[in-house]
């Protein structure tokens, strides 16, 4: 799409908020520090945000929709003020596929679909935006959509990093460092 929108797509899990697994309590929200910071700086920048995030917990039945909801109006309060995403979105495939639809797993990162589906219904340029996550399938799923990567060190999924690092753009230890990195591309 040639629309002169850019955006930044975000993992959830471990890039925004803490990694709880299976999180159906928005009690366990915690924002990981530096977060909120990051996400003003890259909308101030012009960048419209999205989350892209697998919740297999869905697919599962450890999450219901109403449990989901809850998780994310909590994180988008503790994000506080100024932070709005355009739109977030969820792929409920389990991957061990039972209770998921084909359509459910084809979303599954590294799946670039859900970020397909962003780029006609908001008229976003993927070679203008990036993608942001702690782990290889969102580095993967980044790439796969024709956008620039960017891959945070936080969470436990260091295991993966040497690997993501490999298809990454950018590589950082902070979201911060990462919004910084990606205001100066712009």
């Amino acid at each position: 799409m040639s629309s002169a929108r850019k955006a930044v797509f975000l993992d959830r899990d471990d890039t925004i908020i803490w990694n709880v697994p299976y999180l159906n309590d928005p009690a366990g929200v915690k924002v990981i520090p530096g977060a909120p910071e990051a996400l003003r700086l890259l909308a101030g920048a012009g960048f419209e945000l999205f989350v892209v995030s697998n919740q297999s917990g869905i697919g599962r039945g450890k999450v219901t929709h109403d449990q989901l909801r809850a998780v994310t109006a909590e994180m988008l309060r503790q994000l506080g003020e100024g932070i709005a995403f355009r739109h977030i979105y969820h792929s409920y495939g389990d991957p061990t596929l039972r209770g998921s639809s084909a359509a459910d797993l084809a979303t599954r990162k590294p799946s670039p679909l859900l970020v397909h589906r962003a780029a006609v219904e908001y008229g976003i340029d993927l070679k203008k935006s990036f993608f942001i996550g702690d782990r290889l399938g969102d580095i993967l799923c980044g790439r796969n959509a024709g956008c620039r990567t960017a891959l945070v060190h936080t969470g436990e999924n260091g295991k993966e990093w040497p690997m993501a690092g490999r298809f990454a753009d950018f590589a950082a230890d902070s979201l911060g460092e990462i919004a910084a990195w990606i205001k100066a591309q712009a």
